[in-house]
């Protein structure tokens, strides 16, 4: 038997005139392949109706379907059984009073749930009322109508909605209850509802964990539209605590109210687009924008026509996970910030903002700005307005700058400086002399600047990276630094004036500057440094003379050598002390100097060499080691002049990195370094 949505009440009505009908102790069994109704399918249909028992009358009616498809509630291919009884009272409305159980349904659904059912043809509506627990649902529809619904939830598990939403999102509800009152409508594409809602502790999330949310409570307004295409909804809410995860940002909503509006669209792939979002917290942010993801819930377009952030609290309730993302922990800011992001599946379109005073700093000492005011304007096409951004400090990497005024404007794509820069540095002068970024570009080049250095003081300069108080300046200029896809590359180079000698850097590059672990990759070259005076910055022994050397593919991660190739050589002879002959041996994992006596080395406190000569090459974790020339024995790094004649020969070539370092900060500090 095949019934078709106009005949489905018709058909129940005849079943409850079998039923009151029956003789006493009589009972029917009815079968049915199929039973169908707008939004409603029943397969392996039994209805079996006797004569009630009990002293109220009426009959016993018990229904069972093997599989049942409710396409309000998303419940596919669930079983389903209905049992009670069934009478008619005083007012002649048929009354259904018994249990329903469904099995397979999402969330564990009506599992155990108390049924009341009320048919009353004087008022042309069915009422239904289910309890299961501490949740209750009241469903009242028109008779005549049977595709429209009027649905009350108290204390409804969110989870149980689970199924409603499948077809067009693939995350997953989890914890929270919900209270609605709404209006259900089943059309032959799909259901349309609209209503009003209040959620506690409400949590979801998506199998990428790119959308989720815990804890989250509020009410509001909404439109559920599924019988069009794409499926879509508007929500207007007011919500109270909880974490929400939108992609890269990560929002810790406060206490108190935060206004959310939304127009979403839902496509069947998975792909989801907020074409209007606006977030009101009165005194954190407050934006009016857009955004989209894709099919595996990764962001794909971010506009905020408007944004305004005031911190500490912006920054704490929705920024701080964002930032961290981009190599920024732990971040102390103060101030407001204003502005607008057109990020598209394309690129970047514009970003503009503005301050009338911002701090900030981040937890690793890697950037700090002090009253920074003013603000950029940029678009990938056309050109903006010309603006100023200023600041009293700016420090990157622990190097302080002082006060600075920059003029920017935005033409065919590139933000570009005006009139040259002048930032105070170390008691010296950087000089921007031109500046070109290009934010739209994908690949190739993206920045372009011309530097210039004059007069930084290297003691500052060590100081401010935790380094002993080398001596000096540092000057230079770079004539050409890009950014080039994801690393800086410097063309020309950079001459610091230390030791009464000159140390050149070329080729330097930087990937990844404010990422977790930055990669710096240089040559170095060192010219005629007066050894007299670094041996008395270390407590290492004193060692006259000039020296020469280089250290060809430098290569730090996180700011720690990986590799390198140094050549160290004082070629034109010296004095060396006592301790640093002894530094130098235990270095090279050598032994007592050779070809001396330990009792007459101890007659003298300074000796004469004529050369000295260090190599080492790093790959991996160790340092292959040599020396001024090398055989069976081992390599010579100290080469005597005169008596008495000394020669310090290393027999280790090949030394754990780790293991030399230590002996290195040993000799440095004045401690005794042992060969390990």
């Amino acid at each position: 038997m095949r019934v078709t949505s106009s005949h489905l009440l018709l058909g129940f009505c005849l079943l409850i005139g079998v039923a009151w009908a029956l003789p006493a102790r009589a009972d029917v069994l009815l079968g049915a392949r199929t039973i169908s109704a707008p939004g409603l399918r029943l397969q392996g249909v039994t209805t079996r109706i006797s004569a009630g028992a009990g002293a109220g009358g009426g009959v016993q009616w018990q229904l069972h379907a093997a599989q049942a498809d409710v396409a309000a509630m998303g419940w596919h291919r669930v079983g389903l059984t209905v049992a009670g009884n069934l009478q008619r009272d005083d007012r002649l409305r048929w009354v259904f009073d018994g249990s329903a159980r469904l099995t397979g349904a999402a969330g564990g659904a009506l599992s155990d749930a108390q049924v009341k059912m009320v048919l009353s043809a004087a008022s042309n509506t069915l009422q239904l009322d289910i309890v299961q627990g501490k949740a209750q649902a009241s469903v009242a529809l028109p008779l005549d109508q049977p595709t429209h619904a009027q649905i009350s939830l108290k204390n409804l598990p969110l989870s149980w909605l689970q199924g409603v939403l499948a077809s067009v999102w693939s995350g997953h509800l989890g914890s929270g209850r919900l209270d609605a009152e709404l209006a259900l409508d089943v059309r032959q594409a799909g259901v349309q509802s609209s209503g009003q809602f209040t959620l506690s502790g409400a949590g979801f999330d998506t199998p990428t964990g790119t959308l989720a949310a815990q804890g989250l409570s509020g009410s509001g307004r909404y439109t559920l539209d599924k019988a069009s295409e794409p499926a879509s909804i508007d929500l207007d809410a007011t919500l109270r605590g909880g974490q929400l995860l939108l992609g890269p940002i990560f929002a810790r909503l406060p206490g108190h109210p935060v206004q959310l509006g939304l127009h979403a669209e839902m496509q069947h792939g998975g792909a989801i687009e907020l074409s209007r979002l606006r977030v009101t917290d009165a005194d954190a942010l407050q934006l009016d924008g857009a955004l989209a993801f894709d099919a595996g819930n990764h962001l794909t377009m971010l506009k905020l026509e408007r944004f305004h952030a005031s911190f500490p609290a912006a920054y704490q309730r929705y920024g701080q996970a964002w930032l961290s993302t981009l190599g920024l922990r732990n971040m102390s800011m103060t101030g407001q910030l204003s502005g607008s992001l057109d990020l598209r599946p394309d690129g970047l379109h514009s970003f503009a903002f503005s301050t009338d005073g911002l701090d900030l700093a981040d937890g690793d000492g890697r950037l700090a700005i002090s009253g920074l005011q003013g603000g950029l304007d940029w678009a990938a096409q056309g050109d903006r307005p010309a603006t100023t951004l200023g600041w009293r400090s700016l420090q990157l990497y622990r190097i302080p700058n002082g006060a600075a005024l920059s003029h920017w404007q935005s033409r065919a794509g590139a933000l570009s400086l005006q009139q040259p820069l002048q930032i105070p540095v170390l008691k010296g002068q950087l000089r921007v002399s031109a500046f070109d970024w290009r934010p739209a570009a994908a690949k190739g080049q993206r920045l372009a600047t011309s530097l210039v250095l004059t007069g930084i003081d290297m003691a500052a300069f060590s100081r401010a990276m935790g380094w002993p108080a080398f001596p000096g300046t540092l000057a230079g200029a770079i004539p050409s630094l890009r950014w080039v896809d994801n690393h800086f590359e410097l063309q020309g180079g950079l001459t610091a004036n230390l030791f009464g000698g000159f140390v050149d850097i070329t080729r330097l590059s930087l990937q990844q500057p404010f990422g977790p672990s930055p990669v710096l990759s240089a040559d170095m070259r060192l010219q005629q440094l007066d050894l007299a005076a670094i041996t008395s910055v270390f407590d290492f022994g004193s060692i006259s003379g000039r020296l020469d050397g280089s250290v060809d593919g430098l290569r730090l991660v996180n700011w720690s050598p990986v590799a390198f190739k140094a050549s160290l050589l004082a070629g034109s002879g010296g004095r060396i002390s006592q301790r640093a002959v002894n530094n130098l041996t235990t270095v090279g994992g050598g032994g007592i100097a050779g070809g001396l006596q330990g009792m007459v080395l101890k007659l003298f406190k300074t000796f004469g060499y004529s050369r000295i000569g260090l190599n080492c090459t790093l790959q991996g974790a160790v340092c292959k080691m040599s020396g001024l020339n090398s055989d069976s024995g081992g390599y010579t790094i100290v080469e005597g002049s005169g008596l008495p004649h000394l020669q310090v020969i290393g027999h280790q070539t090949e030394v754990d990195w780790p293991t030399l370092v230590t002996r290195l900060t040993d000799a440095i500090h004045g401690a005794s370094p042992v060969v390990r």
